[in-house]
């Protein structure tokens, strides 16, 4: 005769083998088993001290627990798909290891308040470590604009060459965009900082327990307000995901650019051959195939998303077990994250410009717009400045010149404002330090940019 369930003292039959297979989720969500322990013992050490079950029982939870903890850590412990889940799991064990007082553990609390309570604490690990991780990103992409503070590129725009930039300015800007992703993060702290243990299965719990000491035991700043809401509630992990496919988003975009940015026909940088794979056929290849997958993984993190909004959007309240499908998006994109966020920074770390290349690239007609703000500058309205210097460069284009082979004669034949410190503006450098604007590429305004971004990531 099988083995009965924990909970199957209703049931006259036993569960289908189909069942068993098709509900399980400990082959997966064993991945919280020591944050279930975690919570597991605050509520033990509650129990005790309220004087709900007797304190040596919860002096004896507390060793078991401790003890399956350790068998866990060194991968002793024997997991077992038809107790369903990691919860049951690891509450089967301790009343084998200490008889059937382990089954006091249960007391005032439910699998769907328990569940969510891991859940919780595994999500604030994790997002705390991504925000470290992302602060090291920043940390190495300040250190490359500062070594490249002195070289102009062309920034683009259509991928067309736009304006000359310093190749600081292009890493500050990924500097920024993680350093938001980094605030979405913390902001979802805020939402997954919450202790929803102590909310029973739906209703509360009718026993005289004591959630403020759980909340403290386990680190949560605050306490969920309503028990529907506790066991029911997802968003915290949809908030978790929407960040996450943001900030891959992001990483996928920097990947884009060095995957063109290292090709022959680009050749602006070049990537440290310890990060890139070759051809089984073509011996000259150097493929970036870390950038690749990063941009690859970053619609399976979209796809998280999308699964978990969709699993969510239909539910009554309360729990259902649809919720079980929450844990494996998260973890997924727990660990295709942090994947990726260690790539992009190791990739950033050796990174190397190719100074020559990018120079020569970002001159030329990269420089027009500054010889229209010039005429502007001399009263000519904008429009009529822009359509003048468009001339100069279809002028310029059918002869197969670059915008600094052009004499002031020529320009003069296009309209007489021009004087010969118009010339001065066909250089890379020169207009790259005339955007002085808050927040532009002059190399004063990236250095300031550079010192609030050293006290901010090195000195806080």
């Amino acid at each position: 005769m099988a083995e009965k369930k924990l909970w199957g003292g209703r049931f006259s039959e036993s569960t289908d083998a189909f069942v068993e297979e098709f509900t399980e989720s400990v082959s997966f969500d064993k991945e919280l088993a020591l944050y279930d322990i975690k919570g597991s013992l605050a509520h033990a050490k509650m129990l005790g001290k309220q004087g709900i079950i007797p304190k040596e029982d919860a002096d004896k939870i507390v060793e078991g627990l401790l003890e399956i903890a350790k068998d866990i850590e060194e991968g002793k412990f024997q997991w077992k798909k038809e107790l369903e889940d990691v919860h049951m799991n690891i509450e089967k064990a301790l009343i084998e290891k200490i008889g059937d007082v382990g089954g006091k553990l249960h007391t005032g609390r439910s699998r769907n308040d328990q569940v969510v309570t891991a859940f919780r604490l595994y999500l604030k690990e994790q997002v705390n470590d991504i925000v470290n991780l992302l602060s090291e990103l920043q940390r190495v992409l300040l250190k490359k604009s500062q070594e490249y503070l002195d070289v102009v590129m062309p920034a683009y725009t259509h991928l067309q060459r736009a304006q000359p930039i310093r190749v600081a300015h292009y890493f500050l800007a990924y500097l920024e965009m993680f350093q938001r992703d980094k605030e979405r993060f913390e902001d979802n702290l805020k939402r997954i900082d919450m202790l929803p243990l102590g909310s029973g299965a739906v209703a509360g719990v009718d026993f005289p327990i004591d959630r403020e000491f759980v909340a403290k035991e386990l680190g949560f700043s605050q306490i969920m307000r309503n028990s529907i809401d506790a066991t029911s509630s997802r968003d915290f992990a949809l908030e978790f995901l929407s960040c996450g496919a943001i900030c891959m988003a992001n990483m996928s975009r920097f990947s884009e650019d060095m995957i063109i940015y290292s090709s022959t026909e680009f050749s602006f940088v070049e990537l440290p051959d310890k990060l890139t794979t070759g051809s089984s056929i073509m011996p000259q290849k150097k493929n970036p195939d870390v950038l690749e997958l990063i941009r690859g993984k970053t619609g399976r993190v979209y796809g998280n998303l999308i699964s978990l909004l969709t699993t969510v959007k239909g539910l009554p309240l309360a729990y259902n077990r649809d919720l079980q499908e929450d844990k494996e998006p998260v973890f997924d994109t727990v660990k295709t994250l942090k994947g990726s966020i260690v790539g992009i920074t190791k990739i950033v770390e050796g990174l190397k410009i190719n100074k020559e290349k990018v120079q020569a690239a970002a001159g030329g007609f990269a420089l027009a717009t500054d010889l229209a703000n010039y005429l502007a500058e001399k009263g000519l309205p904008f429009r009529q400045a822009h359509h003048i210097v468009g001339s100069i460069v279809g002028y310029l284009v059918n002869q197969g010149r670059e915008l600094e082979s052009i004499t002031l004669q020529e320009l003069k034949q296009f309209s007489n404002l021009f004087e010969e410190d118009a010339l001065n503006l066909l250089s890379a450098y020169t207009v790259a330090d005339r955007r002085k604007s808050f927040g532009g590429t002059a190399k004063q305004q990236i250095e300031e940019q550079i010192a609030f971004w050293e006290k901010k990531l090195f000195e806080s």
